[in-house]
């Protein structure tokens, strides 16, 4: 038998329960799950050949699943853009690997951001979530010193929820890290009335 990731035994043992008593869920298959996560980043176009081959062995790295390259559809002066030319990578996650890359993502890269106060709120209103990462070395698979350039990624934790707040619920009780909303009439309530 095949052993299950901290993460996923964790949402089958405590999070679908925990959904079908606040939800009201009447059976398990309703509960909302996480279906894939996507990596994404984008290069230069003005990027050598070093740069892009850089990008796309830090994202696989990351993810731990090699990283396709993305080219351009069609050619933008503008932007100094060929057809064809790659302008990015990205990688999509999927059962024990996308479980193992969320417990690495939410246990030891979030927290090593500094002056981390949580991920913002908002959902994509479908019940998708995507968190924008500024620098990929907060990964420990990033050897700093190896790194010539640091490079901006997207996370997107693509869920079978309806709703964002089923969405929001179901991500909360895997321990994604939500900023606090402080509520702006309490701040108005201290002040003594004159």
């Amino acid at each position: 038998m095949r052993k299950l990731p901290p993460l996923k035994k964790h949402y089958v043992e405590t999070v679908v329960p925990a959904l079908m008593a606040s939800r009201g869920y009447k059976n398990k298959h309703e509960v909302p799950r996480l279906m894939k996560i996507v990596l994404n980043t984008g290069i230069s176009s003005e990027a050598d050949k070093n740069v892009i081959a850089d990008a796309q062995r830090d994202i696989s790295a990351i993810a731990g699943q090699k990283a396709v390259l993305a080219k351009s559809k069609k050619a933008i002066a503008n932007f100094k853009l060929k057809q064809g030319q790659f302008v990015g990578a990205h990688v999509t996650l999927r059962s024990d690997r996308m479980w193992d890359f969320l417990l690495r993502l939410l246990a030891v890269a979030l927290p090593t951001i500094r002056d981390f106060r949580g991920v913002p709120n908002k959902l994509d209103g479908q019940g998708n979530y995507t968190i924008g990462i500024t620098d990929h070395s907060i990964f420990p698979e990033i050897n700093v010193e190896h790194t010539k350039q640091h490079i901006g990624l997207d996370i997107t934790l693509v869920t079978s929820a309806g709703t964002d707040e089923e969405a929001r619920e179901l991500l909360k009780l895997l321990g994604m890290p939500f900023r606090r909303v402080e509520a702006s009439g309490a701040k108005h309530a201290a002040t003594p009335a004159a």
